[in-house]
Protein backbone atom coordinates (compact mmCIF):
# COMPACT_ATOMS: atom_id res chain seq x y z
CA UNK A 1 0.00 0.00 0.00
CA UNK A 2 1.35 3.56 -0.83
CA UNK A 3 0.20 6.45 1.29
CA UNK A 4 0.44 10.10 -0.43
CA UNK A 5 1.06 12.76 2.60
CA UNK A 6 0.27 16.02 1.56
CA UNK A 7 1.78 19.85 3.24
CA UNK A 8 1.93 23.29 2.80
CA UNK A 9 -1.75 24.25 3.20
CA UNK A 10 -3.00 26.91 5.29
CA UNK A 11 -4.25 30.33 5.60
CA UNK A 12 -3.13 32.87 2.49
CA UNK A 13 -4.87 36.71 2.19
CA UNK A 14 -6.30 37.52 -1.61
CA UNK A 15 -3.36 37.46 -3.59
CA UNK A 16 -1.35 35.73 -2.48
CA UNK A 17 0.71 32.30 -3.15
CA UNK A 18 1.13 28.64 -1.69
CA UNK A 19 2.91 25.62 -2.76
CA UNK A 20 1.28 22.17 -2.11
CA UNK A 21 3.67 19.30 -1.88
CA UNK A 22 2.61 15.52 -1.91
CA UNK A 23 4.93 12.62 -1.39
CA UNK A 24 4.65 8.64 -1.37
CA UNK A 25 5.67 7.26 1.82
CA UNK A 26 7.48 4.68 -0.08
CA UNK A 27 9.35 4.44 -3.68
CA UNK A 28 6.70 3.35 -6.47
CA UNK A 29 7.90 1.75 -9.68
CA UNK A 30 7.33 3.08 -12.85
CA UNK A 31 6.45 6.31 -14.09
CA UNK A 32 2.71 6.89 -13.65
CA UNK A 33 0.44 10.62 -14.05
CA UNK A 34 0.17 12.52 -11.26
CA UNK A 35 -3.26 15.03 -10.30
CA UNK A 36 -4.68 17.42 -7.67
CA UNK A 37 -8.00 17.81 -7.01
CA UNK A 38 -9.82 20.23 -4.82
CA UNK A 39 -13.26 20.41 -3.28
CA UNK A 40 -14.91 22.85 -1.53
CA UNK A 41 -17.66 22.79 1.39
CA UNK A 42 -21.06 21.57 -0.46
CA UNK A 43 -19.49 20.67 -3.62
CA UNK A 44 -18.49 17.86 -5.51
CA UNK A 45 -14.81 16.85 -5.97
CA UNK A 46 -13.39 18.79 -9.14
CA UNK A 47 -10.04 17.92 -10.89
CA UNK A 48 -7.61 20.51 -11.15
CA UNK A 49 -4.36 19.64 -12.53
CA UNK A 50 -2.18 16.73 -13.82
CA UNK A 51 1.11 15.81 -14.78
CA UNK A 52 1.82 12.83 -17.36
CA UNK A 53 4.94 10.65 -16.88
CA UNK A 54 6.46 13.32 -19.88
CA UNK A 55 5.66 16.22 -17.72
CA UNK A 56 3.19 16.82 -19.96
CA UNK A 57 0.52 19.41 -17.73
CA UNK A 58 -2.87 20.20 -17.92
CA UNK A 59 -5.27 22.23 -16.38
CA UNK A 60 -8.90 23.29 -15.29
CA UNK A 61 -10.12 26.32 -16.50
CA UNK A 62 -10.88 27.58 -12.91
CA UNK A 63 -6.96 27.56 -12.22
CA UNK A 64 -5.27 28.15 -15.68
CA UNK A 65 -2.33 30.59 -15.52
CA UNK A 66 -2.19 31.07 -11.88
CA UNK A 67 -1.36 26.94 -10.84
CA UNK A 68 1.19 25.10 -11.83
CA UNK A 69 1.83 21.51 -11.10
CA UNK A 70 5.06 20.03 -11.45
CA UNK A 71 7.08 16.42 -10.18
CA UNK A 72 10.00 15.34 -8.69
CA UNK A 73 10.30 11.58 -9.99
CA UNK A 74 13.10 10.95 -7.80
CA UNK A 75 11.47 11.65 -4.08
CA UNK A 76 7.80 10.53 -5.77
CA UNK A 77 6.49 13.79 -5.05
CA UNK A 78 4.09 16.32 -6.85
CA UNK A 79 3.87 19.93 -6.43
CA UNK A 80 1.29 22.52 -6.86
CA UNK A 81 2.20 25.96 -6.52
CA UNK A 82 -1.20 28.43 -6.19
CA UNK A 83 -0.46 32.03 -6.81
CA UNK A 84 -2.90 35.01 -7.05
CA UNK A 85 -5.28 33.22 -4.83
CA UNK A 86 -8.33 34.16 -4.45
CA UNK A 87 -11.48 32.84 -1.91
CA UNK A 88 -13.38 30.81 -4.52
CA UNK A 89 -9.44 28.59 -4.15
CA UNK A 90 -10.50 28.16 -0.40
CA UNK A 91 -11.14 23.90 -0.33
CA UNK A 92 -9.14 20.80 0.61
CA UNK A 93 -6.83 19.59 -1.96
CA UNK A 94 -5.81 16.65 -2.64
CA UNK A 95 -3.06 14.67 -4.55
CA UNK A 96 -3.52 11.50 -6.56
CA UNK A 97 -1.41 8.69 -7.92
CA UNK A 98 -2.10 6.88 -10.68
CA UNK A 99 0.22 3.66 -10.53
CA UNK A 100 0.42 0.35 -12.11
CA UNK A 101 0.09 -1.01 -9.10
CA UNK A 102 -3.15 1.08 -7.63
CA UNK A 103 -5.40 4.81 -7.94
CA UNK A 104 -3.88 6.23 -4.34
CA UNK A 105 -5.17 9.20 -2.88
CA UNK A 106 -3.73 11.77 -0.40
CA UNK A 107 -6.12 12.38 2.83
CA UNK A 108 -6.49 16.30 1.81
CA UNK A 109 -5.16 19.23 2.79
CA UNK A 110 -6.93 22.61 3.65
CA UNK A 111 -6.31 25.91 1.66
CA UNK A 112 -8.27 29.03 3.05
CA UNK A 113 -8.13 32.42 1.54
CA UNK A 114 -9.38 34.97 3.51
CA UNK A 115 -10.23 38.89 2.28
Amino acid sequence: QVQLVESGGGLAQVGESLRLSCAASRSVPSMYPMAWYRQAPGKQRDWIARIDVNGLTQYADSVKGRFTISRNNIKNTVYLQMSSLQPEDTALYYCKFDTKIGTFWGQGIQVTVSS
